[in-house]
């Protein structure tokens, strides 16, 4: 993958409010640019605490099939909540990591705030704050029309796949040979620790389902097909839960066939290739993020590629966030093949979210943000009563921030919290958004993501390491990519 900064900025850098740390302090701590171990970046009960994310990859993502990992999380979960993998598993490059400069952070005033910066040598762009709970910004104008119209039409010569794919029968393999009691598995999911489970406790750890959008209908219906709920109250107490057999859930949610308007996600999707050699409105975009951002070249030139996104009519996506935690247990899916770490699973480390509105919709297609702005954040507080706000088909305009698509707009956003010393710090619960339903016509955006390994002497080395690579493989070093770039010089018929 190539760690080169690309062609020359097409405007100078833009001014920024200047940021209030102490360099002298800050240069101390980043001299050897070695990492405490790995902390947990959720809090405790979090939309991403430990228990739910046991939950999730145990109760619900068991058609991943891997039981081994399976059962090194459990292992790992029952022992010390504390421990870390240490010093020692870290991993170790073939010479001293470079030292990394702090993260750059734009600061978000207040809701409503305005701010000129030149992006682009003819003209200026506003970026607006839309939030401070996420640190959320608009800029109307980020692309222009013609540019909205070949990214699309990139996407359509690249093909489209859809995003999202329902599991296969490995998962009820693995149920069976899972070793977790019913009574660890009801404490995790009865959060207030009442004895009893009630509906709303099993939706906010069944968030993804396995694969569908489970609603309050959805369970009981599943309940009394299983028998699980003789009373039919919808609550299931330690005893009624301990004669529920699992296995049983999940050959009934296997028995149903899921409608697209079931699934948590329904859209289709592609990558486009935006490193050295791909078209140059491409290649423009990803420059006009970097000074945006005002991160190093190498982060952002090391990061996803652009993901082109069609919602037809009735697409949507559920809330959710795009990051998720990093554990002793999980490792960033960008940096692990230079880790040399050993660890069940890997996650998506995104430090924040640049989304681009390609098209003007007829109707619906909002980003909804659900608890945008609000005094505190309870996870529990998201289903309360028959609304869930987390379901974008039925519970949108219940949200407390709407962004409606615009051509040419972008939106970002920060997924995680500073640490205090320059890095990635929790995950920011409020960054909690979806796609509302599409009501008539298509939806067209594209994410670019920007990755960053929580761990700084890990992000280190992965850069160090993709440099080197860079160097050795020149143009082909990111093969997989390589289509895109018989699509340089494509022309959009306006």
């Amino acid at each position: 993958m190539a760690a080169a900064a690309g062609p020359r900025p097409e405007a100078p850098s833009p001014q920024w409010p200047p940021r209030h740390h102490d360099s002298a302090e800050a240069a101390a701590r980043l001299s050897d640019c070695e990492d405490a171990p790995v902390r947990p970046l959720c809090k405790p009960r979090g939309i991403c605490s430990r228990a739910y994310f046991l939950v999730l990859m145990v109760f619900v993502h068991l058609y991943l099939g891997n039981v081994l990992a399976l059962l090194l999380f459990v292992h790992y979960s029952n022992g010390d909540e504390s421990s870390d993998p240490g010093p020692q598993r870290r991993a170790q490059g073939p010479g001293p990591a470079p030292t990394l400069a702090p993260l750059t952070r734009l600061e978000g005033i207040k809701v409503g705030h305005e701010r000129k910066i030149q992006l682009v040598a003819d003209r200026d762009h506003f970026i607006r704050t839309l939030s401070l709970k996420p640190l959320l910004f608009e800029i109307p104008g980020f692309l222009s029309d013609e540019e909205c119209r070949l990214v699309i039409h990139l996407a359509q010569m690249k093909g489209l796949q859809r995003s999202q794919i329902l599991p296969t029968e490995e998962y009820e393999e693995a149920m069976g040979t899972m070793q977790i009691s019913p009574l660890d598995l009801f404490q995790l999911l009865d959060q207030n620790h009442d004895g009893r489970l009630q509906l709303r406790e099993v939706l906010a750890q069944n968030r993804l389902g396995n694969g569908r959008w489970m609603t309050p209908e959805n369970i009981q219906e599943m309940y009394s097909a299983i028998k699980a709920d003789p009373d039919g109250d919808g609550v299931l107490s330690l005893q009624e839960f301990s004669n529920m057999d699992l296995r049983d859930f999940h050959k009934y949610m296997r028995s149903h066939t899921a409608e697209s308007s079931q699934l948590v996600r329904n859209s289709h999707h592609t990558w486009l290739y935006q490193g050295e050699g791909a078209h140059h409105v491409m290649r423009a975009i990803r420059q006009r993020v970097l000074r945006l951002t005002r991160l190093s070249p190498e982060i952002v030139e090391l990061s996803e590629p652009l993901q082109v996104v069609r919602y037809g009519e009735g697409g949507h996506y559920h809330a959710h966030v795009d990051s998720g935690p990093v554990y002793p247990e999980t490792i960033c899916s960008h940096t692990k093949l230079v880790a040399n770490e050993s660890v069940p699973f890997e996650t998506s480390c995104r430090y924040m979210t640049v989304l681009f509105y390609l098209n003007n919709v007829t109707g619906g297609g909002e980003t909804v943000f659900p608890v945008a702005d609000n005094r505190t954040y309870d996870e529990m507080s998201l289903i309360q009563d028959d609304v869930d706000l987390r379901d974008t088909r039925r519970h949108c305009d219940k949200g407390n921030l709407r962004v409606k698509p615009r051509q040419g707009t972008a939106v970002f956003w920060y997924n995680y919290l500073p640490d205090g010393q320059g890095w990635v710090g929790d995950v920011d619960d409020y960054s909690l958004h979806g796609g509302c339903l599409v009501t008539r016509g298509t939806k067209w955006i594209a994410n670019n993501w920007i990755n960053v390994d929580p761990s700084r002497a890990r992000q280190a080395l992965f850069q160090q390491e993709m440099a080197r690579l860079a160097r050795e493989g020149g143009a082909d070093s990111q093969p997989e990519w390589a289509l895109d770039r018989a699509y340089r010089d494509t022309r959009v018929e306006l």
